[in-house]
């Protein structure tokens, strides 16, 4: 069974999920966008093995603490490979604009559209979703999509930082999360968690 646990970490309240198979322990982390230690302290509180570090995209919120929880943990780092650049270059990942300059550790793991990745019996799926990044990407499991800054309660991810297009964006959205059943919960990049449903009935972009 898939235990989901959201943090809510950093100055922009970025959404930091742990997720993990009950029955085995194995974990990965999505998007460790700061607060490193306490991330960390989570992960020993459930005691969980750490298997990836998953990046929905590389902008800053995101990726600021795969530094301490990669050493922390031991875990790889897997991130699209279209947004592997945004690991390195300040400006790409926004971290230059953001009063701290960060790059995030060597990818160990490039993913691609169509790959998954599997901690105990869970087993999440990539979805390319460009739009809000080149490498955006929203991952695809059990009744559940995280789908980082493309996709938000009631609304969608900003199309105008370096790599976006609000053309590319919808498309994703249209073609790769809203065709999945309307009872899947949607975790998002920022706020509230939402159902694939209730957006294709009430999100005002579509």
């Amino acid at each position: 069974m898939m235990k989901v646990k959201c943090l809510t970490v950093g100055a922009i309240a970025s959404n930091c999920y742990l997720v993990w198979c009950e029955e085995t322990k194995e974990a990965m982390v999505i998007d460790p966008g700061g607060e490193g230690q306490r991330i960390l302290s989570e992960i020993a509180k459930e005691g969980l093995q750490v298997r990836y570090i998953v990046n929905t995209h590389g902008h800053m919120d995101h990726i600021a603490a795969n530094a301490v929880v990669k050493e922390g943990t031991g875990a790889q780092l897997a991130i699209h490979a279209e947004d592997v650049p945004l690991l390195s270059d300040t400006e790409m990942n926004l971290s230059a604009y953001m009063g701290k300059k960060y790059c995030a550790p060597e990818t160990d793991l490039i993913l691609h559209e169509g790959e998954e990745l599997t901690a105990g019996k869970v087993t999440l799926a990539v979805l390319h979703t460009p739009g809000h990044s080149r490498g955006s990407i929203s991952l695809k499991g059990d009744g559940v999509i995280f789908s980082g800054d493309t996709l938000f309660a009631d609304s969608v991810g900003r199309t105008d930082f370096p790599g976006g297009s609000y053309e590319e964006l919808v498309d994703s959205i249209k073609n790769k999360i809203l065709t999945c059943e309307d009872h899947f919960i949607v975790y998002p990049g920022h706020g509230p968690a939402t159902t694939v449903g209730h957006e294709r009935v009430h999100n005002p972009f579509f």
